[in-house]
Parts: C-alpha cells; structure tokens; sequence
C-alpha cells in the first residue's frame, strides 16, 4: 500500500495535470456562464451545460495519466499493478475534489437564487432532488467515467498502436449507431426513458460507477502487457 501511495505522491507531482487544469476549465466555464446569464433577463429561469466542461478534460487527464508518468514509473522499479492502483487513487482524489466543490458551488447557488440572476450551474434540478449527498456521488462517478475511459484509451494505444486504437474506437461508435437505430426499429424510445427516469438521480450514478470499474478493469489487461 505504501508502493500505491508512492504513485499518487508521483502522480502528483504534476498538479497542472490532476488539479490546476481542472479547476481552470471549471472556472472559465462558470465565469463564461455568469457573463452569458448578464445578457438574460433576471426573471427568466437559466441553466447551463458550462458544468460538464471539466469532466471531458477528465478524459484528457486520463490519457496524460499514462502517457507522462508510466514510462518514468517502470524506470523507478514500480509494478504495473501499483501503477494502475495508484493511478486510479489519484483520480478518485481529485473526483472526489472536484464533487465536492460542484456540491459546495450547489448550496451557494441556492442560496443566493441563482446567484442573483436565477441561473443554476451546479444545482440542476434532476441532480440534487434527491439530496446532495446523492449529487456529490452523481459528480464522483461522472469524472471517474471521464477518466478510465481517456486511461483505457491510451492503454490501448501503448499496447497496440494508434492503428488498432483506431480500429476500436471507430467499431464502438458502429456498434452505438447500430443500437440506437434497433432501438428506433423497435420503436423503444419511450420504454428507454422510462426506464431512465425510474433510475433517478441515485440510479444513473450507481450505472455511472459500475461502468467506470468494468472499464478500468478491462484497461489492466493491455497495461500488463503495455509498451512503457
């Protein structure tokens, strides 16, 4: 266990990568909403998309994860199953950060109606109806999905090559397309979002959460055998 928390303290030692970017794309993002809402009516209800910015960066974080530090890891005698535990523990800590300050950002929201201007950001109604406890689960899950998916990405890409990296990534979005056109076919939208609606808030994160530990377990595979 100590070997694992030698990778998060590595991990680290780049906070550009795991904590300032993050917080400047959610930053940026929420004063670029704030001057947009300016232009809006007070009166009028407002919502912004701005708050999923820094989850795509997740993907990005995921990629930079092993692309900069595992060669170096390897060089310091650390195992590739310390490397993929110490890795993924430093980016449940900075989830958990950045879940924590959506959620923190939430109540300041309500507070204040909206900041003044009856615009919500953090606090979206779908999302903290059940209670933030279940929205600071909902962000966790969320940037963690980002990341092993960006982390699987690039494992792939060093155990195989960007040709077959390629090859995966265009054959998923044939398969998604295939479903949703059965889906369509079968006329099933209605009974898909049904099913999603009776999942609430609790639901999707708990999905949210099992997809990211079966794709970061299915990502270990390739790093075993990954070119550093």
């Amino acid at each position: 266990m100590n070997r694992t928390w030698n990778v998060v303290r590595m991990q680290l030692i780049n906070k550009q990568t795991y904590v300032w970017v993050p917080l400047i794309v959610m930053a940026g993002a929420f004063v670029l909403t704030l001057l947009i809402w300016g232009m809006i009516p007070a009166n009028a209800v407002k919502y912004s998309g701005g708050a999923q910015a820094p989850y795509w960066y997740f993907g990005v974080v995921g990629v930079q994860a092993l692309t900069l530090t595992f060669p170096f890891s390897q060089a310091m005698s650390v195992t590739r199953r310390e490397y993929f535990f110490g890795t993924t523990l430093t980016a449940a800590l900075t989830a958990a950060m950045l879940a924590t300050i959506y959620v923190v950002g939430g109540f300041i929201e309500r507070a204040t109606n909206g900041w003044g201007m009856n615009g919500y950001y953090f606090s979206l109604d779908w999302i903290w109806s059940p209670g933030p406890a279940v929205a600071w689960l909902f962000y966790f899950a969320l940037a963690m999905l980002f990341f092993v998916v960006g982390f699987g990405a690039a494992t792939i890409y060093k155990r195989f090559g960007s040709l077959w990296l390629t090859v995966l990534l265009v054959g998923f979005g044939l398969v998604l397309v295939g479903v949703l056109w059965l889906i369509g076919r079968l006329d099933g939208w209605g009974a898909v979002f049904e099913w999603i609606a009776t999942q609430g808030t609790i639901g999707i994160a708990g999905w949210t959460l099992a997809i990211a530990v079966v794709i970061g377990g299915l990502s270990f595979a390739p790093l075993r055998r990954a070119v550093p």
